[in-house]
């Protein structure tokens, strides 16, 4: 997936807490699924988030007999994709439509995926906005100006910026950016 020059991202929020592991945002049982077949890509957006306890989250991610979720932003607590390695993780999500992810902080690994696979954004909070902020909400993230804004009520939060990791994840990837940059032919 290459990404559009916007630094602009809008759409609603679903809002988690912390220590969301690999575990709950795509289940073990479906990594067998390949993303480069691009049916199997799909199909994995469809289980996006759906290792979440239905008791905590009645608001499902991703709607039962939906490919794509309704929600383009998760807003997170501390540790958000801790457990395994596994790079499917950014990829489900990034298949059910989700641009990006905020959290307070990030399992490194999933962090090093994100930006690997290129298919969201994760931008660490300033603020613990998984308190104040509630699912269904929409937002509108500057990742330019680095600033989150709330709609309707217009009230900003800021965002700590990518860096160096930006521009991998607009290339869509790795080696998408290895390619534009002439590092790989």
């Amino acid at each position: 997936m290459t990404r559009n020059d916007s630094s602009i991202i809008e759409g609603s929020a679903y809002v988690v807490g912390d220590n969301i592991d690999t575990d709950q945002i795509i289940p073990a049982q479906y990594l067998n699924l390949v993303p480069t077949i691009p049916e199997e890509y799909e199909q994995l957006g469809s289980y996006a988030m759906i290792g979440l306890p239905d008791s905590l989250y009645p608001v499902r991610f991703i709607e039962d007999g939906k490919l794509n979720s309704n929600f383009a932003i998760i807003v997170a607590g501390r540790n958000f994709g801790c457990g395994s390695s596994r790079e499917h993780a950014p990829i489900a999500l990034g298949s059910a439509q989700c641009q990006l992810v905020i959290a307070e902080s990030f399992a490194r690994i999933f962090f090093r995926n994100c930006v690997a696979t290129g298919e969201l954004y994760p931008c660490e909070c300033t603020e613990r906005l998984c308190d104040t902020l509630e699912t269904g909400q929409r937002l509108r993230i500057d990742l330019d100006s680095k600033t989150i804004t709330v709609l309707g009520t217009e009230t900003v939060y800021s965002l700590n910026d990518l860096g160096e990791v930006r521009p991998v994840i607009d290339a869509g990837g790795l080696f998408n950016y290895a390619r534009k940059t002439g590092m790989l032919k």
